[in-house]
């Protein structure tokens, strides 16, 4: 790196890590060439966190696949980072919200965390492995779906959550489910996939899954009713449950247009809520999945690790609470 750059290594320490005097021209060279080459200033991070600067990083998986990280309507992300920010200053840190340390032209300062929160990681995340080379502290809310028990985790309770609701849904009168999820292979996807499969395996049924991306919001609405409620009956589902609220928003104004009445005819729900889910009419029953809580565990965690203290025992998340609306009330 020193050589590419024509300067010494302590001068590309110092560009890198913004201390001593470089001149301007010097720093945007350095930092030129670290980009070029790929270069990942592994000692500068370790030499951070030897020293400890105080700081915690959240790093947010669910907006790799969002066009924004303000979805319309959607609190949750909001009320994760809120809370994790203000658990993290109890416990005398600052937290650094990052939204993909892997991808190119990333800060540098993207790696000076102490420990970093990854929520909702994928299959062989990226970030992850990024991560454990560096030999940067991190825990993870939900598992890597391919890397399970491999490194500190959280347990979301995604099989509960879906567990859950699919009671719920069958008390009040379902008999075949549908459920429509995100196009990410997470935990959160797939352990729900795996619930629902499971319950309708039991029932003697098909199972009825639907993944579409999540970016696509309310606009998924007639393709779900065109997916399930073909031209064979028997297939038809009397409920739907959809991960984002956005997602069951947009199927419960489709069903209505086409003229399925919610909830006589048809029960929709949702695995996370949106504002549209508590104003629209009717109203859609939801989960809150408790992101509060699940931001003061993972900051508890994230601090332990910055500090070096030993995980002790299982992690997991408070269980999230129904919410029941007028979509499921008949």
């Amino acid at each position: 790196m020193a050589k590419a750059a024509g300067v010494s290594p302590t001068t590309v320490s110092h560009a890198l890590n913004g201390k001593g005097i470089v001149r301007r021209e010097t720093v945007e060279r350095v930092e030129r060439i670290a980009r070029e080459i790929g270069y990942r200033p592994s000692a500068i991070a370790r030499g951070l966190q030897k020293s400890r600067l105080g700081l915690l990083a959240l790093v947010i998986r669910p907006f790799h696949s969002l066009d924004t990280f303000l979805p319309e309507g959607v609190d949750y992300f909001l009320r994760i980072a809120g809370a994790a920010s203000l658990s993290a200053m109890e416990r005398g840190y600052s937290m650094m919200l990052i939204d993909d340390p892997t991808r190119p032209g990333v800060p540098f300062s993207a790696l000076a965390a102490d420990a970093y929160i990854v929520t909702e990681p994928f299959e062989n995340d990226p970030v992850l492995t990024l991560l454990s080379e560096q030999r940067i502290p991190f825990v993870t809310v939900g598992a890597d779906p391919a890397r399970r028990g491999l490194f500190p985790e959280i347990d979301e309770g995604a099989d509960m959550q879906a567990q859950l609701m699919i009671s719920h849904l069958a008390e009040v009168g379902a008999h075949r489910i549908a459920l429509v999820t995100g196009t990410d292979r997470n935990d959160w996807n797939l352990g729900s996939q795996q619930t629902l499969t499971r319950w309708s395996e039991a029932r003697g049924q098909r199972p009825l899954i639907l993944s579409l991306p999540e970016a696509a919001g309310e606009s998924v609405g007639d393709t779900v009713i065109d997916h399930f409620f073909g031209a064979d009956p028997s297939e038809h589902p009397d409920a739907i449950f959809c991960l984002t609220g956005r997602h069951a928003a947009g199927v419960t104004e489709a069903a209505i247009r086409r003229g399925i009445r919610v909830p006589e005819d048809l029960l929709v729900a949702g695995g996370s809520g949106a504002m549209q889910n508590r104003t629209s009419s009717p109203t859609v029953t939801t989960l809150d999945l408790r992101p509060e809580e699940t931001a003061k565990l993972a900051v508890a965690v994230a601090a332990d690790l910055a500090e070096g203290r030993p995980i002790q025992g299982p992690l997991a998340v408070p269980g999230a609470r129904l919410e029941v609306r007028e979509s499921t009330t008949r």
